[in-house]
């Protein structure tokens, strides 16, 4: 019988909170910079694409260094951010979303870009021709026909948030309580004597929480199909 201690269950629940947050937080912009790239002739787009991807080819500590020296009381952003609206992001669970932001909109725009190239130009240029403002094109054509390849993202980003650690170990501390998730309490267990059989547990919530993500997806997806055979 697993008995986890406290500081494991709010490990498990901020994982969880930090992982829907980064996942809710990204979808829309992840959403306009697939978009961006796709449906637009923006100039540098291949620069654009770059930075977008960089996190992918960077350690993940190099990515929450920076982070740190950004979000940081004297980097620009986090001392804006102390000034007004007196927030301070480093060290807090904020930081932890921050990171896996970062980290996982990669794998987001990416998903979503796979959908966006898969849908016809003809039945965009079709609506516009036929007087439907860009509104209207957006969730009548482009957002359904997109929607299996946005569920994929999202399900890519939540599951990168919820294993992130090299970055959000940098930016937001390994704080019981406070800012440690699932894999930093693993790596805690893993210095730990004896602590290989409650690491071993962590690591089957962490698997649980990823799969049961997965089934949603299907389930969301199956759904929607179903819709569209109707």
């Amino acid at each position: 019988m697993i008995e986890f201690s406290p500081s494991d269950y709010q490990a498990i629940a901020l994982s969880a909170r930090v992982a829907v947050t980064a996942t809710v937080v990204s979808l829309p912009f992840g959403f306009a910079a697939a978009y961006l790239l796709v449906c637009t002739r923006m100039r540098a787009k291949a620069v654009v694409d770059g930075i977008i991807n960089l996190p992918l080819v960077l350690p993940p500590v190099v990515v929450g260094y920076l982070l740190l020296l950004t979000l940081g009381e004297k980097g620009w952003l986090g001392s804006l951010l102390a000034e007004w609206p007196g927030i301070r992001i480093v060290f807090t669970w904020w930081a932890a979303v921050a990171a896996s932001v970062v980290v996982g909109f990669p794998l987001l725009v990416r998903s979503i870009r796979l959908g966006l190239e898969g849908i016809d130009p003809r039945l965009i240029d079709a609506s516009r021709t036929l007087g439907a403002r860009w509104p209207d094109t957006l969730f009548t054509i482009i957002l359904p026909l997109s929607l299996r390849s946005v569920l994929a993202g999202a399900t890519l980003m939540f599951a990168r948030s919820l294993g992130e650690f090299g970055a959000t170990i940098i930016v937001a501390g390994n704080i019981p309580g406070m800012t440690q998730t699932i894999p930093l309490a693993i790596y805690d267990y893993t210095n730990t004597p004896g602590g290989d059989r409650m690491a071993l547990s962590l690591c089957l919530v962490s698997i649980v929480l990823s799969f049961a993500v997965l089934l949603l997806n299907e389930a969301l997806v199956k759904r929607f199909n179903g819709r569209r055979a109707q």
